[in-house]
């Protein structure tokens, strides 16, 4: 068993298996998943989990070289995340490998991911 960080099987399996450029998204349950993206359901109920822990427990997990968020996410959503129109970053949620969904109740609560390399 792992000391501390992500214990969930699957995610850490695809974050592992994350190349570079590769995208994940960390939504809101309400955020719509494409067909054949796979998903990870971790809501439990309204809120649970928030989505800003989980980022940075997937941001420790993986080297991230940027971050998205829709424009009409609040202001002090991930500010050093590039804001892009929601219909765009929904856009982006086709070539996700995966889309892990929160319980985050926030509306536009979806950042986007893209892997980067360590070197």
């Amino acid at each position: 068993m792992r000391p501390d960080g992500l214990w969930h099987p699957r995610l850490l399996h695809l974050l592992a298996a994350a190349g570079h450029t590769d995208l994940i998204v960390v939504a809101d349950p309400g955020l719509p998943v494409p067909p054949g993206v796979e998903t990870v359901d971790l809501v439990w109920r309204r809120g649970e989990p928030p989505l800003a822990p989980l980022v940075e427990a997937i941001r420790a997990e993986l080297v991230v070289e940027h971050l998205f968020v829709a424009d009409e996410a609040p202001e002090t959503f991930f500010p050093e995340a590039e804001r892009i129109p929601h219909e765009q970053l929904k856009h982006l949620t086709r070539q996700a490998r995966v889309i892990v969904r929160t319980g985050e109740a926030t509306p536009y609560a979806n950042v986007v991911l893209r892997a980067g390399v360590p070197f």
